[in-house]
């Protein structure tokens, strides 16, 4: 395995993707599918597409794109399947690395990723993306289900936007952010299914896995 290798394992739910296909270089002013900055405009000025009917893709049939990580219970993958099983379109699993960048994108979302230092040769990703796919295929064991697997590299939520775009997902699947913090702003930076809700125009749907009692508090309490 080389460190610059895109990665995908066979199986009969699944496609496999090469890097010969035609790549999505991505420049450093380009953001999200939307236009670079012009010379001279800042990003506050700049106004992204805006959510808008005209902009919704149809669940029916369409793709479904779930956040994973490597201790993430069960029940957002299961969500995010079920949902998948209920539209009748496929399920795209993907984990983001935050420790390597994305050096280019392919029409089928897979990336090709870098290690953030050059000079590190690191395959401890491999690993990761080794277990991640065990897990999923046995979680997801018995289901009439096409589903893949993603590895992503980078910022997360601007990596889940990329790939809900290339893959037209009708929605985005995200487990809950539970670290406590006594500061809402600190809970929000870190709550991705907040971050992706104001970044980008899919629905994101948001899956509870801690509660606390209505007389407890919150985890920004």
């Amino acid at each position: 395995m080389t460190d610059n290798q895109t990665f995908g394992a066979v199986t009969p739910q699944r496609r496999i993707s090469t890097l010969s296909q035609s790549p999505l270089r991505l420049g450093l002013t380009a953001y999200d599918g939307q236009r670079p900055l012009c010379k001279g405009e800042s990003v506050s000025d700049h106004r992204p597409p805006q959510p808008d009917p005209s902009r919704l893709t149809p669940f029916a049939g369409n793709a479904v794109v779930v956040a994973i990580t490597p201790r993430q219970p069960p029940l957002v993958l299961l969500t995010a399947a079920a949902l998948a099983e209920a539209v009748g379109g496929p399920l795209y699993c993907a984990y983001v690395d935050i420790a390597r960048y994305t050096d280019e994108e392919y029409p089928d979302g897979t990336v090709r990723h870098l290690p953030l230092n050059p000079d590190t040769a690191d395959d401890s990703w491999a690993r990761v993306e080794q277990d991640l796919t065990a897990r999923i295929e046995q979680t997801l064991a018995g289901r009439n289900l096409e589903w893949h697997f993603r590895y992503l590299a980078g910022r997360v939520d601007r990596s889940l936007t990329h790939l809900a775009r290339h893959v037209n997902a009708a929605t985005i699947v995200v487990g809950t952010h539970n670290r406590h913090t006594h500061r809402v702003s600190e809970f929000v930076s870190g709550a991705l299914g907040v971050q992706l809700s104001h970044r980008q125009h899919r629905p994101v749907l948001v899956v509870p896995l801690a509660v606390v009692d209505w007389r407890g508090k919150a985890p920004w309490e």
